[in-house]
């Protein structure tokens, strides 16, 4: 966000490439309190408030997974699922995700009790007792936001004190609600479909101690927060990695390679703060600034910027709507929207409400509305099973294989517009290797992505999943908000969000590339 703000007020085209919504791992964090200046404010209105900045001189956002690039050439290309961009300078500010630690059961059941993301997954544990595994920053301040939910919240540190800061220690120490287990380790998790019994050993006595679901509990929560792997893959070919995994950078931010920087937690650094952050994107956009003056004077061009772009980031209020208008007026062909309602559900008015103000911005776009049992042979031809559900059809009447189970609200709201776009053109620029990967599926594939509207990491997984949907007519793909049908939370045991379900057999957890949906689909 520093580095887009920075480049943007030196009057550079600047694009920003966010997987999620911007604002990186500070959107999560429920309160500020040590930036310079700033008393208190919640990470994720700090976060907006660096976007509305960054906006203000002209940066363009898109939200897009890199899935390669090359940096081999004065024009340094990236490559998306959406297309490919191209720039003078990239600066690499990716940062690093949850490390796991390996104990019995933890893949058996994340996404079933065990979770990383205290924000995508902490409301399923309302009332439970949820387990914190770490003694750093990140499991201090997520341990303090699991409170708003849990009954109660242990934390299993194996050190004999915190690793933070001491002020965030004390406020933990001091939470009725949270209990604080120095020099513990957990040795294992189990239970059937969900977590029912966990194991602990005291690493100075050896002693073991278990913890077991008791009561009217179903199951209780593991959240583990002890590191981070630093999220360099894509650039392992191009760019030098330290031992770590780590992008080295000199005192500039400049890598090995001219023209293109890092900054943030993707960096080797002895505090990974907010500040020092900040300080990493200010830095290397005022280096790739004078890198681009240099080497535009020796490639001759010129300063003229284009235009175009497109964000679809901000939520339905009455600024996204004077966004949309336009929009939808580059719509190709018309889109029908097929909403089949149950009056005795609440969540049908919420539908109806959402589809017809979405609809009264456009003539493009009609919407149908109908009561379940009505018309059973368009029920029928949308597969519908749950209610409400609402289905796009393109022009020529046809299901594109995209339906909803929920509003697309929240993060949602990016899929729900991106979809309609693609079926009624022109759409998104997609890659020929990745329509040959979408049309290499030759038998009928249901993919249901169950999410909650809070999840940063759904959107990525509903937008590839309804690319595949209208790309190729034998997959189907449905967004299913967790939180408004419990019976199919209940079905597959969803205790985490992305949750992919492949003909309503094979179960998977958080955030899939292209690749890794098809080894589902094939499994």
């Amino acid at each position: 966000m520093t580095a887009g703000i920075y480049a943007g007020r030196a009057k550079l085209k600047t694009l920003i490439i966010e997987r999620d919504k911007p604002g990186g791992q500070i959107k999560i964090t429920s309160d500020v309190e040590n930036y310079p200046g700033i008393l208190n404010i919640s990470g994720e209105e700090l976060s907006q408030t660096m976007r509305n900045q960054a906006e203000n001189f002209g940066v363009e956002f898109v939200q897009a997974v890199v899935e390669s690039v090359d940096f081999s050439k004065d024009i340094k290309k990236v490559k998306t699922i959406d297309g490919e961009y191209e720039a003078l300078a990239v600066i690499v500010a990716t940062g690093a995700v949850p490390r796991k630690l390996g104990f019995v059961g933890e893949d058996e059941f994340r996404g079933r009790g065990i979770g990383y993301c205290a924000t995508c997954d902490g409301e399923f544990f309302a009332g439970m007792d949820v387990f914190v595994i770490g003694a750093g920053f990140a499991a201090a301040e997520e341990a303090i936001f699991l409170t708003r939910y849990a009954r109660k919240v242990i934390v299993i540190a194996r050190e004999p004190e915190f690793t933070c800061s001491k002020a965030i220690a004390e406020r933990v120490l001091a939470h009725p609600k949270i209990e604080v287990k120095f020099n513990t380790e957990i040795l294992e998790v189990g239970g059937d479909k969900v977590l029912k019994y966990a194991r602990f050993v005291n690493n100075k006595t050896g002693e073991q101690w278990r913890y077991d679901v008791s009561g009217d509990d179903l199951t209780f929560g593991v959240f583990v927060f002890v590191g981070y792997i630093p999220q360099s893959s894509e650039y392992a070919d191009q760019l030098r990695l330290d031992e770590r995994g780590y992008i080295p950078t000199d005192e500039n931010m400049q890598t090995n390679i001219d023209g293109v920087y890092a900054a943030g937690d993707i960096r080797p650094k002895e505090l990974r703060q907010l500040v020092t952050a900040v300080a990493d994107g200010a830095i290397a956009a005022t280096s790739a600034e004078k890198y681009i003056a240099q080497k535009k004077a020796a490639l001759g061009l010129s300063d003229e910027k284009e235009q175009g772009g497109q964000s679809f980031e901000k939520f339905f209020d009455e600024e996204l709507e004077q966004q949309l208008i336009p929009i939808l007026d580059r719509f190709e062909k018309p889109v029908k929207i097929l909403a089949i309602l149950d009056d005795t559900n609440e969540l049908s008015h919420e539908v109806k409400g959402f589809l017809s103000e979405f609809a009264a911005l456009s003539k493009k776009v009609s919407v149908e509305f109908l009561q379940k049992g009505e018309t059973p042979e368009k029920e029928a031809k949308i597969g519908a099973a749950m209610f409400p559900t609402f289905a796009i059809f393109n022009s020529e009447g046809e299901y594109t294989g995209v339906k909803y189970q929920g509003i697309p609200g929240g993060h949602e709201i990016n899929s729900f517009i991106l979809a309609l776009y693609n079926v009624a053109g022109p759409g998104q620029s997609i890659s020929g290797e990745t329509l040959e990967k979408i049309a290499s599926i030759k038998e009928k594939v249901n993919i249901k992505v169950g999410i909650s509207l809070s999840c940063t990491l759904c959107p990525d997984v509903v937008m590839l999943t309804q690319l595949m949907a209208i790309k190729n007519p034998l997959v189907e793909a449905e967004m299913i908000d967790v939180a408004r049908y419990p019976e199919f939370k209940n079905k597959y045991s969803i205790m985490s969000v992305p949750a992919i379900v492949v003909n309503d057999e094979n179960v998977s957890f958080g955030k899939k590339n292209l690749d890794e949906i098809l080894k589902l689909i094939n499994a």
